[in-house]
């Protein structure tokens, strides 16, 4: 499965998107590790990675959300949550589990993957509008 960062991603926040990137590198490299079959022990480590960058990315968002007054940010934290709830799941799978199978992979494909390039495009874009509208009153 081919995980990168296009055009289509942008949201015309340099912040955000430069976390973008590498939210996306790390979940790229999470994916392969797991097709590549490197075990249970790998993905977890990987998964180690993912979640904590998550975190990293999600209140800086949020701090910034918070900075510029944007209204949606309840919502938006809401949506951060279904994220790492997603994650949670992803740990309690690989720990009943021998390693990422087909069905683990499924999942990460629709819950991580999917899920973040649609939040990205329609959540955090529109934070990024919001934010440039503020920042250029006289623009709007």
């Amino acid at each position: 499965m081919e995980i990168i960062f296009d055009d289509s991603l942008i949201t015309g926040n340099e912040t955000i998107d430069n976390q973008h990137k590498e939210l996306i590198g790390k979940i790229s490299a999470f994916v392969s590790a797991c097709e590549e079959g490197n075990g249970k022990v790998k993905a977890v480590k990987m998964l180690d990675y993912l979640e904590e960058y998550t975190e990293f990315h999600f209140n800086a968002e949020e701090e910034l959300q918070k900075q510029v007054g944007y209204p949606e940010l309840p919502k938006h934290h809401e949506k951060h949550e279904e994220f790492k709830k997603t994650i949670k799941e992803l740990y309690e799978y690989l720990d009943e589990n021998e390693g990422p199978d087909d069905k683990f992979m499924e999942v990460v494909k629709t819950n991580v993957v999917n899920w973040l390039f649609n939040h990205i495009k329609a959540f955090d874009r529109s934070v990024a509008e919001y934010i440039n509208m503020v920042d250029n009153p006289d623009r709007v």
